[in-house]
């Protein structure tokens, strides 16, 4: 069982990942501890190619300062050779005598440390802080499993289930209280897409911002779909990271490739014919409405054709939450039938005509 020391350890530790970045490899932290509980030193991984946490924090220390000390680690110490060595194999060889860990390594390729670790001898904990690792680490673990990211598909309507007037007009459907957390959300998010359509019809900057205006500290990566051209002097081209450009309609191609630059979490925010897209293929993870109480009536309808012929065929969502803000409410439902995905087969074609709300 581990101690308050130890449990107290974790928590920094946990701390320490969350300052590396999201991408292809976890975020972990390291905290080794003397036998007396006192803290040696502290490591967390910066990122693919660069030393994974528990490394980090031994080699801080001279040779032998770790010999019978305790290393606690947010992921189960790693059992295989990739960029760099088994960190396992780091830890038996500096002399570790126990090693604390909050979560089991959920991918085939890195597991099984825990067993070389006790196979060595080393007294080996497992489980604290365990779901506060789990969440740190839930969009990798997705990203992992499914070769893709989580896809949060976000929308904005009237109580009767329109984008728009039907002079398209959208600004403001809802009130400041939902628009503030949207950009809160887009803050969470590591790319945000939209649609050419989009682009060219409502010129949105793609940021996520404050209420006065001012960018907050973490920008979403801005993700254009669509084959029309964007204009050199789109507010998205003045956007704080370079917009990538996917000249397609190809939605599975698209979430493969931001998957291999180590994308874990994906908001849609591009208006009802790219959700529409997303929802039809089968990608939308999780879906945000924000409902207004307003009634708009006409054609603008919130979300478009999604492959839906008959009742029997509808797509079932499950409530996570419903949430008031200000006037407004947010819902936020997931696929009755997936299995829980990180937050959240027709072939993926997105359209050009898009719309931010």
């Amino acid at each position: 069982m581990a101690s308050a020391v130890e449990i107290d350890a974790m928590r920094r530790a946990l701390q320490l990942a969350r300052r590396g970045p999201r991408g292809l490899n976890p975020q972990v932290g390291a905290v080794i501890l003397s036998p007396t509980g006192d803290v040696l030193a502290e490591g967390y991984h910066r990122g693919a190619g660069t030393a994974h946490a528990e490394v980090d924090a031994l080699s801080q220390l001279a040779p032998g300062a770790a010999r019978g000390a305790t290393a606690v680690v947010t992921l189960e110490p790693c059992n295989h050779t990739g960029r760099t060595g088994p960190c396992a194999v780091a830890l038996i060889e500096a002399g570790v005598a126990r090693v604390v860990f909050a979560l089991d390594d959920p991918t085939d390729a890195a597991s099984g440390g825990a067993e070389r670790l006790r196979a060595a001898g080393v007294d080996v904990e497992q489980g604290p802080e365990e779901e506060s690792a789990e969440a740190l680490v839930h969009d990798w673990v997705a990203l992992a499993r499914t070769g893709r990211p989580h896809v949060t598909v976000k929308w904005a309507q009237s109580l009767d289930g329109r984008a728009a007037a039907d002079d398209g007009s959208s600004q403001w459907i809802t009130g400041p209280a939902a628009r503030r957390d949207v950009h809160a959300r887009r803050a969470m998010a590591d790319a945000i897409v939209a649609g050419t359509g989009t682009v060219r019809s409502d010129d949105p900057a793609l940021t996520a911002r404050a209420d006065d205006g001012t960018l907050l500290p973490a920008q979403p990566l801005p993700v254009i779909i669509g084959e029309r051209e964007t204009a050199p002097d789109a507010a998205v081209r003045r956007h704080p990271r370079d917009p990538l450009f996917y000249a397609t309609h190809d939605l599975h191609a698209v979430l493969a490739d931001l998957a291999e630059q180590g994308v874990q979490r994906v908001f849609v925010e591009g208006g009802p014919t790219l959700a529409s897209a997303f929802l039809r293929a089968g990608l939308a993870d999780e879906v945000l409405v924000y409902v207004a109480p307003v009634l708009l009536g006409g054609s603008r309808l919130a979300v478009g054709d999604i492959g839906v012929p008959s009742i029997d065929a509808a797509k079932r969502l499950s409530v996570a939450s419903v949430t008031p803000l200000g006037d407004d409410l947010l819902i936020v439902a997931r696929p009755a039938d997936a299995e829980t995905r990180s937050p959240e087969t027709v072939p993926a074609t997105a359209g050009e005509n898009e719309g931010e709300h």
